[in-house]
């Protein structure tokens, strides 16, 4: 059997290199330091919960 080769997914180029994985422990590990994924993630997405939560007021 052959292996198909894997494609590389389409990524925010601000995420260009971002490599995550789960070891053996359970633990994520990330090239990419926590603090700038998190800043990435709070600029480009929206919390749905946030986001409802200021409809009601």
């Amino acid at each position: 059997m052959s292996k198909k080769p894997e494609k590389k997914p389409d990524i925010h180029e601000d995420l260009d290199g971002f490599d995550i994985k789960i070891n053996k422990f359970g633990q994520i590990q990330s090239n990419f330091e926590i603090d700038k994924l998190n800043a990435f993630l709070n600029e480009n997405v929206v919390d749905k919960k946030l986001k409802d939560s200021s409809e009601e007021e």
